[in-house]
């Protein structure tokens, strides 16, 4: 049969010449990039009308609770001089020279796992610093039984009140629960070298004299009152102390421009609008930069801002519900824990070993699991390390509770969408059409215990 007879038995257009005159049923530019951005629909947000926002607080005696770093050439590793001011009783104390002698003192000691460090009842007559492993704390119960009382680990230390008294005694046993690494320095070194020093003797005085000023177990200073008294007495007389310094959280931007070509927008916009779709893609992009700058940011981002004592170790490695329960127990109102995904499989690895099967629940419509009635949210900003390492963090949230909050500001001129804003920049000679999209955001945590960290969690066993 030749074509021409084949054509004209033809009785119907065929579908290939047809679909060259359809339009195509499609769809919007889809993105790959578009997360749940749990983080930033759970967060209550806060006007700032200044472009900044001051958390003020009660004064606080609390001083000298953070980590130390170090150094290492080869195997030896030596305590960074400046990072001993993390010690309480070296908090604010600048003379380099005397911050040197100290650290050139440090004697390193090494831990296979299972060894003791230090054993309960015996005299306190050293600080430790824990430049790399892990260590676990264990007390006695209130019938003798031995107490798991927390663990350390890479920059953490204990026995710094020997550096102060004399006649304390470890009430707790530290034992390595991996191989570690541990700088020692003896509180009789330390009394060597604050009596050759005038202004470490003067530092010493000052954070005694501190030490010994009323304050609650928060470590804020104590307001006098009186209570269960009968006849007559006298009233005791107080006012409430405010930090002079409050910090305050100014907006952070995240900004691009946009450029579209105006023939792009004149001819091809029907039936989607070129100029709103390529807004939408990148709004998107910007929302997923906020909430990575909310958990990530130095400055103002989640993982950096959780307070030292509301940091936890994992008690195993893996995310288990005994530590999930130490997270909740940090604080009241627990909100919401936020973690990565690989994190949350990991959790439910450790609960399906167990037996356990937690209820889930149901968050904004959407199903969630959840651990004593407390959502597990998924965030994939929270970094993975490439050991398999990560963290999960547990919030309690706003102003009237004293949580964590989100900051923005909406009003703004050529606003888009709440604390969003797209300005129209002008076209070049090129005939590209330029768009500033900029959004503000910050985030605060209003007391310390709004916030809390589980780190060094495995996600690979």
């Amino acid at each position: 049969m030749t074509t021409t007879e084949t054509d004209a038995g033809q009785l119907s257009l065929g579908t290939a010449a047809a679909r060259k005159l359809a339009t195509t049923t499609k769809s919007v530019p889809q993105m790959q990039g578009i997360s749940p951005r749990w983080l930033l629909k759970m967060l209550p947000w806060i006007e700032a009308k200044g472009g900044a926002y001051r958390v003020n607080r009660r004064l606080s005696y609390a001083i000298g609770d953070g980590r130390v770093t170090f150094t290492n050439t080869g195997a030896d590793v030596r305590v960074v001089p400046q990072e001993l001011c993390e010690l309480p009783v070296l908090r604010g104390f600048d003379d380099d020279a005397v911050l040197s002698s100290l650290a050139d003192r440090f004697v390193q000691r090494e831990f296979a796992a299972g060894e003791v460090i230090v054993e309960f009842g015996h005299a306190v007559d050293h600080v430790y610093l824990i430049a790399h492993g892990k260590v676990e704390k264990v007390g006695s119960g209130a019938y003798g039984d031995p107490v798991v009382l927390g663990g350390l680990a890479d920059g953490d230390y204990f026995g710094d009140r020997s550096l102060l008294r004399a006649d304390d005694i470890w009430e707790f046993t530290a034992k390595a629960l991996t191989k570690c690494i541990v700088l020692a320095l003896p509180s009789s070194v330390f009394a060597e070298v604050t009596e050759r020093s005038d202004a470490l003797r003067a530092q010493v005085a000052k954070i005694l004299d501190s030490a010994g000023k009323p304050q609650n177990k928060h470590g804020e200073a104590a307001i006098d009152l009186a209570s269960g008294q009968s006849g007559e007495y006298d009233l005791p007389g107080t006012f409430v102390d405010y930090e002079t310094s409050p910090r305050e959280f100014e907006l952070s931007v995240a900004q691009t421009v946009l450029r579209v070509h105006s023939r792009v927008a004149d001819l091809y916009n029907d039936p989607m609008n070129q100029v709103d779709q390529q807004l939408r893609l990148t709004i998107e992009a910007l929302r997923e930069r906020q909430e990575h700058e909310l958990i990530n940011n130095r400055d103002f981002g989640l993982l950096h801002n959780a307070d030292l004592k509301q940091r936890l170790h994992t008690r195993t490695g893996p995310p288990t519900p005994d530590d999930m329960d130490e997270l909740l127990s940090r604080r009241r109102k627990s909100r919401f824990f936020l973690a990565h995904p690989r994190t949350i499989a990991a959790f439910g690895r450790e609960c399906t070993a167990r037996g356990l099967y937690p209820e889930g629940t149901v968050v904004d419509g959407k199903p969630a699991q959840a651990w004593r009635g407390v959502p597990i949210l998924p965030c994939d900003k929270i970094p993975i390390t490439d050991g398999g390492i990560s963290s999960i963090l547990v919030l309690r949230t706003g102003e009237q509770d004293e949580g964590v909050i989100g900051l923005h500001r909406t009003g703004l001129p050529d606003e888009y969408q709440p604390g969003l804003n797209v300005k129209f920049m002008g076209v070049n000679e090129k005939a590209i059409i330029s768009y500033l999209v900029s959004a503000y955001y910050s985030a605060a945590v209003l007391v310390p215990d709004a916030l809390g960290v589980l780190e060094n969690v495995e996600i690979g066993r």
